[in-house]
């Protein structure tokens, strides 16, 4: 077998509409091109996210039905701080309702106005909250993650050069704590090596500067360091997982990829005061620390899906069935990111769509494209999530990557649909002359890509 069967069986089942392509092209026309604005019940394959999208299981459920809605001191509370615990090693846990509510909390409290912010790479929620208290969210990572072709096994490593050059640049004064994004969601789903996170932390510990990371794909890193770094293949991945968090000094989570929820995050730390400060911002804007902005059922699922995430065989199908899409589009000649991430396959769109010049947009055209032909519903990176303008000129700076995102939701699709969206994206290939640019006729200041719109261009 080219990967391991599914290690579960399903229990309960949700229709999918099929629509016809002249609706889906009135769709398009109607949410101005953007894929956040259709409908889901008219998309066939959601590959959009695999945030939030998790096929919860029956012990997930059963443990909702024992949730303790108490305002404070909830059962659940004290069972999800456990686990925490457990996993990830940190004493301070603090529950919030998403990822990117952590983040605010974290950034609001430590980051000030000309503080500078490494990251591996920096998602969308981390760079507009890093950015939202006027610092900035420095990306540093190693040169090999911006070449698609490149088959490096941690190609999410922090380049460790760099980092050290910035932090004489700006001064460790000016820089508040290091994050390492595991794995490197920006970077094509690329993992982040124990050696380099070993590394990251001695360099640190030097200039006294805290580590932390975006831990939201943590099970994902750690069973690619088990597959792929020497002196692993024998270790548990929880116990990777504990030896990785505990070079850190905390973490943000959004257990709505790795913790197998449809919502809930939290934040783990050492630093008792830094945790004091947040707590009191998270009763101002959350809730009770018990709660923080979730229902008790929520934390009992998440939980639950933190303990679940860690099975071996789960991880072994989840990890096999991303590889497997991956190597069916690359067996075809189909442009992709190698090697193939944790979480999604990521179409390398300028090379897919070689003729559309980047001001075209051909990442999000051929986003569009794939939906209108097939009903599959992936996401743009880089330029219109990450692009920025030119101060003097006003042009966008177009990344180095152009890139379109199939996050597959876990535990939701079988491999029959997966093989029918790499059937579609090889067919879609083979005629991408006929893709045409986009120009954006709207777009906001924070976070462009959730509202922006566009038009298509006529063919010259």
């Amino acid at each position: 077998m080219k990967f391991p069967s599914e290690p579960f069986k399903i229990k309960v089942v949700e229709p999918i509409k099929h629509t016809t392509r002249e609706e889906r092209e009135r769709l398009l026309c109607e949410s101005g091109y953007n894929l956040f604005h259709v409908p889901a019940d008219s998309v066939y394959v959601d590959l959009l996210t695999d945030s939030g999208t998790s096929a919860m299981s029956d012990n997930q459920w059963a443990g909702m039905m024992l949730g303790d809605e108490s305002y404070a001191g909830s059962k659940n509370f004290f069972h999800f701080e456990q686990v925490v615990r457990s996993i990830f090693g940190y004493r301070c846990v603090i529950p919030t309702h998403q990822g990117r509510m952590a983040e605010n909390l974290l950034f609001s409290t430590v980051v000030k106005p000309g503080m500078v912010v490494p990251n591996n790479i920096h998602f969308d929620t981390t760079r507009a909250n890093v950015e939202h208290q006027r610092a900035e969210a420095l990306d540093l990572v190693i040169k090999e993650a911006y070449d698609p072709q490149c088959e490096l096994p941690f190609k999410g490593n922090m380049d460790l050069a760099k980092l050290e050059a910035a932090i004489n640049r700006v001064g460790r004064e000016r820089i508040p704590l290091v994050l390492i994004t595991i794995t490197n969601n920006s970077g094509g789903g690329q993992p982040v090596s124990m050696d380099n996170i070993r590394q990251t932390r001695a360099l640190l510990t030097r200039y006294r500067i805290p580590l932390f990371f975006d831990a939201c794909r943590f099970a994902e890193n750690c069973y690619f360091i088990k597959e792929r770094e020497p002196g692993y293949a024998e270790t548990s991945v929880r116990d990777i997982a504990r030896e990785l968090f505990n070079y850190g000094d905390g973490c943000t989570m959004s257990a709505k990829k790795d913790g197998l929820v449809n919502i809930g995050g939290f934040l783990g730390l050492n630093n008792e005061q830094w945790a004091q400060d947040l707590t009191n911002m998270l009763i101002l804007v959350e809730g009770f620390p018990t709660y923080g902005g979730l229902a008790g059922r929520d934390l009992e699922a998440m939980a639950r899906g933190l303990e679940e995430v860690l099975h071996e065989d789960y991880l072994s199908f989840r990890i096999g069935q991303v590889r497997y899409l991956g190597e069916l589009l690359d067996a075809a000649g189909v442009p992709i990111v190698k090697p193939v991430g944790g979480h999604a396959v990521y179409l390398n769109a300028k090379a897919f769509l070689s003729h559309l010049p980047p001001a075209e947009f051909p990442a999000q055209a051929l986003a569009v494209a794939l939906y209108r032909d097939y009903g599959i519903r992936g996401v743009e990176m880089v330029t219109v999530m990450f692009g920025k303008k030119d101060p003097a000129s006003g042009r966008t700076i177009h990344p180095e990557l152009e890139l379109v995102r199939l996050a597959i939701p876990r535990r939701v699709y079988t491999n029959m649909q997966i093989t029918y969206v790499a059937e579609s994206i090889i067919e879609l290939y083979r005629q991408r002359e006929t893709i045409r640019g986009l120009r954006m006729t709207y777009e906001a200041p924070v976070l462009r890509h959730f509202t922006a719109r566009f038009e298509e261009l006529r063919k010259s």
